[in-house]
């Protein structure tokens, strides 16, 4: 480590850490990139509730998520849910 690296201040619970392995390494690149950007940039601040959507949100297969998440296809109802859509709003505004 240099000195101009300083060690992470708050290391990530279990759980987060595990929410942003499984976030990028999703299995295929593209979900990888979308969904495992969004968890990596916010993950030390999300909330216990927030860890339960994006947990809910990855149990979807990725085809559909990737069609979702690029806007190739709209969110269906049964599917839709505030985190999807933060995520899919990101991963249309990056």
């Amino acid at each position: 480590m240099t000195m101009s690296e300083s060690p992470d201040p708050s290391p990530l619970d279990p759980r987060r850490r595990r929410v942003v392995f499984r976030a990028q390494h999703r299995g295929t690149y593209e979900n990888d990139l979308l969904i495992g950007d969004f968890v990596k940039e916010r993950i030390a601040t999300m909330s216990e509730a927030e860890l339960d959507e994006i947990e809910e949100v990855m149990e979807f297969p990725d085809a559909e998520l990737a069609d979702w998440l690029t806007g190739r296809k709209p969110i269906p109802a049964h599917a839709d849910s505030p985190m999807l859509r933060r995520i899919r709003d990101a991963a249309l505004n990056r």
